[in-house]
C-alpha cells in the first residue's frame, strides 16, 4: 500500500509489498505512515486489520527503529495521557520484534548507539505507559548509561525534577545518582509517593531517604531553609511539610520497607511524645489509669532520652502539682539536675519519707459495674495440662464470653501481639495466657478453633472482627479463624441500634464518660466498668490481682448485658428483627438458618422472665416530679417545665453547693454534669442526684431523665407550668378583655401590624405559645379561673394585684383578629401572656415516646368551659 496512492484509505486496495512509511533513509516521511493508517485506528470494528497492516508496514521496513523515532519525533499526539496511534504503533512495534525476530534485523543494531540517544529524549517526554516498549524495542537497559546519567542530570538543572526522576527510575539509574539531590524538589513539591517509586527496590536509597526526611521533623527545623536552597522548585507545598504530615510519611515508609526505626530517631521521639501527651491526659484528666500502669508505660518511652525527659517534666508541671510531679520524678528516676527547684526541693523531702500512697480517686469500686464471679472461679491458665484439666467447661454447649488483652503500644511499634484470651461461661472464667500457650500449644489452636467454629456455642462478643483479626496475627495457626467462626454475636452491632436515652452516662471528672463496652454495661447494668487496668502492661508476669479482676470481668459483662437485652429487648428499643435475634438458641452467623436445631435449642439458655416488680422503679406523676438544675441545664430546665415538671434552676455563677442545700430542704432531684456531679451525689441519699450527658440535646436530656426516673407523663401535663418562671399558676384572659388591657397599656396598632400579622403570630412568642387542640380532639384548655378586674391594680394598668407586671407587649396585635382564638392565659409568676397557636403539635410529636396515651373521644370534641 502505498501511502501516495489514492486508494491508501480503503484497506482492500493496493500492493502488501508497498506497506506504509517505506524506508525512512529513501525520503520518505515516517509521518505519511501514521496517514495511512488513520482510516483504521478511527474504526474499533478495524482494530485487527490495523494490527495486520502495521505488521506487514514494519516487515517492509529496512530499520523499524529508526523508523519509529522518526514518526515520534514528528508527531505529538502520543505524549498526551489518553491513548494516541502513535503509543499504539509503538507498543505493536515490540509485540513484532518480540515475535518475529529475523535475521534483517541485526542491521537496526548496526546504528544502536544514535538510535539509543534519539529514544533517550523522547523517552523523556513520553507517559509512564510507553517507558517498558522503549526500553525494550532500544534496549535501553544494556545502553551506555553515561550518556542517559548525563542527560537525567540535564533535566534536572533545567528544573525537570519530575522528569529526572521518572526517567532515572525507567532506567534504574538510581545507584549512580544522589538520592537527596533527585528527592529533595519532588519532596518539597509534596510529590512523595514519585519519591517512594524511586527508591522501591533499593535499601541503601531507602535509608538514607529516611535519614533525610528524619532530619526535617526535628524539633525547630525550619522547612524554609532547604526551600530557600532549591530556587526552581515551583508549585510549593511547604503547608504540608509540617512536622506532623513529614512524621506521617516517615512511618509509612519505613512500615512499607521494613526498615529499622532507629533510622527515624526524630520521628519516633515525636510518636512517644505524643504517647506520653496521652498517658499524662488519662492519668491527671480521665484518672483512668493507676499510678503503677502509668509509670510502667511512661518508663519504657522515655527511657534515657534527655529530650523526652525534658518534655515530659513540662507535661508534669502542666497536668499535675508539685507533690504530683514529684513522686513521678521518683517513680520514673528522672534526673534530679533537670526538675524545676520546687518540683527538686519536694522529691528531697520525698526521699527522706515512705512512698506516697495512692491518691484518694483510686477506690471508686462502688461506681463500677463488679465482677459477680468469686475469685477461686477466676482460673489462669498457662499451660497444655491448664488447658486440657478445663477443656470440658471450656467447650460445653451454651453461652460463652470472649474477650482479648494486649500490652498498648501508643503507636509506637508494630501490630501488638495478644497477651491473654478470656473466656466466661456460667460461674467461671478461663484466662488463657497466650504469651505461653500460643508459641508452645499446637493443641491450644486446635481447643480455640473448636470452641471459635461450634455452633452449639454461642459465641458473644464487642468488636469481634478486630479481636478476631488480632488473635490470627498474633498466632499463625489461628490467622484465619475469622472466617470459620459460627455461633456468634458482636453486641458492638446491637450496641449501635440500641436507642437508651433513659440512662445517660455519667461524666467523670470532666470527661465524657464511659464508651464502648463500658458505656454498653452501664446503659444496661446500670453501672459502667472500671476501665483502669485497660492500658496496663499486659505482657507482664505473673499478672496483677487487678488485672485478673479486670480482665474476667471484660468477658464475664457480656454474658449478663446479654441476659438482659433478651429479657426486655423493648427497653432499648430495639427492632424487632433484632430483637427476635437476640433470643437464645438463635444464631448469628451470616445467613444463618430461620430455626435453630434441637441441640442448639436444648443447648442455650432459656429466656428468663421477669419477675413482678423486678427491676422496676415507682411511677411519679409529673406535677410531683421536683428537680433542682445545674445553671448550664437551661434547655433541659424549659423542656421539663413544658411537660409540666417542677424546676428550679441555679443562678449564674451560683455556688453548686446550693444544689445540694435545696435538693435536701425541698425533696427534689438533682440534675448536674461534669465535676459537680461526685461533690453534689455525696451530700445527698442514693439516687438524688443524676448525671446528664450533655453532649444531647435539650428534649433528649428530658426524655432521658423521665425514663430513668419513671415519671408518667400526660397530655393534661403540657405548659401546665410556665417555662419561664416555672410559676403553675395561670389566669384566662378573653378576647375582649386582652384587648381593652392592650389598649390600657399603650400598645398601638401599628402598620407592621397588620395583612399577614395573624399567619405569623401563633409563633411569635415561641415558645410560650399555647396550642389550639391537643390530641385525641380535645382543646387545650388548663384549670384556671378567669382574670377579674379585681385582680388588677387600678393604680397601675396591666399590673396583677401581686405585683406581676403582664407581659402585654410580647402579644402582637393581629393575634386579637384571629377567627377562632378564644382566649389567652396570663402567668401569674412573670406575667407572660400565653395563647393557642400551633407549639402543642410539636411538643407532642417530640415527646410522643413518654407521653401517656389519651383515651379515644366518645363523642365529637368540644371545647370546655
Amino acid at each position: 500500500m502505498d501511502p501516495g496512492d489514492p486508494t491508501a484509505g480503503d484497506p482492500t486496495a493496493g500492493d502488501p509489498a508497498g506497506d506504509p512509511a517505506g524506508d525512512p533513509a529513501g525520503g520518505q516521511d515516517p509521518l505519511l505512515f501514521l496517514q495511512a493508517l488513520q482510516p483504521l485506528w478511527s474504526t474499533r470494528e478495524l482494530r485487527q486489520q490495523l494490527r495486520e497492516e502495521a505488521w506487514r508496514g514494519f516487515a517492509a521496513l529496512d530499520n523499524p527503529l529508526a523508523g519509529l523515532l522518526d514518526m515520534l519525533e514528528g508527531s505529538r499526539g502520543w505524549q498526551g495521557k489518553d491513548p494516541s496511534l502513535e503509543a499504539w504503533v509503538t507498543c505493536e512495534l515490540q509485540r513484532w520484534l518480540q515475535a518475529k525476530p529475523r535475521p534483517g534485523r541485526a542491521q537496526c543494531s548496526l546504528g544502536l548507539k544514535e538510535l539509543q540517544a534519539r529514544a533517550v529524549r523522547v523517552l523523556a517526554e513520553s507517559p509512564p505507559s510507553l517507558a517498558g516498549p522503549l526500553v525494550s524495542i532500544f534496549q535501553l537497559q544494556d545502553a551506555d548509561r553515561s550518556p542517559l546519567l548525563a542527560y537525567v542530570r540535564r533535566l534536572h538543572q533545567e528544573g525537570k525534577f519530575k522528569e529526572a526522576v521518572m526517567l532515572s527510575t525507567k532506567l534504574k539509574l538510581q545507584p549512580e545518582l544522589d538520592v537527596e539531590k533527585m528527592g529533595t524538589p519532588l519532596l518539597l513539591q509534596d510529590k512523595v509517593n514519585l519519591v517512594e517509586r524511586y527508591v522501591d527496590g533499593f535499601p541503601d536509597l531507602q535509608r538514607r531517604l529516611l535519614v533525610l526526611m528524619d532530619s526535617w521533623c526535628q524539633p525547630d527545623f525550619d522547612i524554609r531553609v532547604v526551600a530557600r536552597q532549591h530556587p526552581k522548585v515551583t508549585s510549593l507545598k511547604l503547608e504540608k511539610l509540617s512536622p506532623k504530615v513529614l512524621s506521617r510519611q516517615v512511618l509509612h515508609l519505613l512500615e512499607r520497607f521494613g526498615l529499622d526505626p532507629a533510622l527515624c530517631p526524630n520521628v519516633v521521639a515525636q510518636q512517644r511524645l505524643a504517647a506520653l501527651r496521652y498517658l499524662c491526659y488519662k492519668r491527671f484528666v480521665e484518672r483512668s489509669m493507676s499510678q503503677e500502669n502509668w509509670a510502667d508505660h511512661v518508663q519504657d518511652l522515655v527511657g534515657q532520652n534527655e529530650w523526652l525527659q525534658e518534655q515530659l517534666l513540662k507535661l508534669l508541671t502542666s497536668h499535675s502539682d508539685t507533690a504530683t510531679a514529684a513522686q513521678c520524678a521518683l517513680d520514673l528516676s528522672l534526673p534530679e539536675a533537670r526538675l524545676p527547684a520546687t518540683v527538686a526541693a519536694e522529691l528531697s523531702r520525698l526521699r527522706l519519707q515512705e512512698r506516697m500512697a495512692e491518691a484518694p480517686f483510686e477506690d471508686r469500686r462502688d461506681d463500677y459495674y463488679q465482677l459477680p464471679v468469686t475469685r477461686e472461679n477466676v482460673h489462669f491458665l498457662a499451660s497444655w495440662e491448664d488447658l486440657a484439666r478445663h477443656e470440658e467447661e471450656l467447650l460445653q454447649p451454651g453461652l460463652v464470653g470472649v474477650d482479648l488483652e494486649w500490652r498498648p503500644s501508643f503507636g509506637t511499634g508494630g501490630r501488638p501481639q495478644v497477651s491473654l484470651m478470656q473466656v466466661a461461661v456460667e460461674g467461671h472464667v478461663f484466662l488463657l495466657d497466650l504469651l505461653v500457650l500460643s508459641q508452645t500449644s499446637q493443641a491450644f489452636s486446635q481447643l480455640v478453633l473448636r470452641l471459635l467454629s461450634d455452633p452449639s456455642i454461642t459465641k458473644l462478643g464487642y468488636g469481634m472482627a478486630g479481636d478476631l483479626r488480632s488473635l490470627g496475627a498474633s498466632c499463625p495457626a489461628l490467622a484465619h479463624v475469622e472466617k470459620q467462626l459460627r455461633g456468634s454475636l458482636d453486641l458492638q452491632q446491637v450496641h449501635r441500634q440500641m436507642r437508651v436515652v433513659d440512662m445517660p452516662a455519667p461524666s467523670v471528672d470532666g470527661t465524657k464518660g464511659p464508651r464502648g463496652l463500658s458505656l454498653l454495661v452501664q446503659q444496661v447494668l446500670g453501672k459502667p466498668l472500671d476501665k483502669r487496668q485497660q492500658l496496663s502492661n499486659w505482657d507482664r508476669r505473673p499478672l496483677s490481682e487487678a488485672q485478673l479482676v479486670y480482665a474476667a470481668t471484660d468477658a464475664y459483662c457480656l454474658l449478663e448485658v446479654y441476659r438482659v437485652l433478651c429479657r426486655d429487648p423493648t427497653r432499648f428499643h430495639l427492632s424487632e428483627d433484632l430483637a427476635k435475634s437476640l433470643r437464645p438458641g438463635r444464631s448469628q452467623r451470616p445467613g444463618a438458618r430461620e430455626q435453630p436445631s434441637q441441640q442448639e435449642a436444648s443447648a442455650l439458655p432459656q429466656q428468663v422472665p421477669v419477675a413482678e416488680g423486678e427491676d422496676t422503679t415507682p411511677e411519679i406523676q409529673a406535677r410531683a416530679f421536683r428537680v433542682v438544675c445545674d445553671s448550664m441545664l437551661q434547655g433541659l430546665a424549659r423542656s421539663l417545665r413544658c411537660l409540666g415538671v417542677d424546676v428550679l434552676v441555679l443562678g449564674t455563677g451560683e455556688d453548686h453547693r446550693r444544689a445540694a442545700e435545696v435538693a435536701r430542704q425541698e425533696g427534689r432531684v438533682i440534675l448536674t454534669s461534669g465535676l459537680p456531679y461526685h461533690k453534689l451525689r455525696a451530700q445527698v441519699r442514693a439516687g438524688r442526684c443524676l448525671s446528664v450527658d450533655c453532649s444531647l440535646k435539650a428534649r433528649q436530656q428530658a426524655k432521658a431523665v423521665l425514663r430513668h426516673f419513671n415519671v408518667r407523663v400526660t397530655h393534661a401535663d403540657i405548659f401546665s407550668r410556665c417555662q419561664a418562671c416555672n410559676c403553675d399558676q395561670y389566669l384566662k384572659v378573653s378576647k375582649d378583655m386582652m384587648k381593652q388591657l392592650m389598649g390600657l397599656s399603650g400598645h398601638q396598632e401599628s402598620p407592621s401590624n397588620t395583612g399577614d400579622e395573624d399567619a405569623q403570630s401563633e409563633d411569635a412568642q415561641e415558645p410560650g405559645s399555647a396550642p389550639a387542640e391537643a390530641p385525641g380532639g380535645s382543646t387545650y384548655d388548663p384549670p384556671c379561673r378567669w382574670l377579674e378586674a379585681s385582680d388588677l391594680q387600678a393604680s397601675v394598668p396591666g399590673t396583677l394585684g401581686n405585683g406581676t407586671r403582664l407581659q402585654l407587649a410580647g402579644v402582637p396585635v393581629g393575634v386579637l383578629r384571629r377567627p377562632g382564638l378564644r382566649h389567652f392565659y396570663c402567668c401569674t409568676g412573670c406575667g407572660k401572656v400565653f395563647w393557642e397557636g400551633s407549639h402543642l403539635g410539636r411538643v407532642t410529636a417530640n415527646f410522643h415516646e413518654v407521653l401517656e396515651r389519651p383515651p379515644a373521644p366518645a363523642s365529637p370534641a368540644s371545647s370546655p368551659s
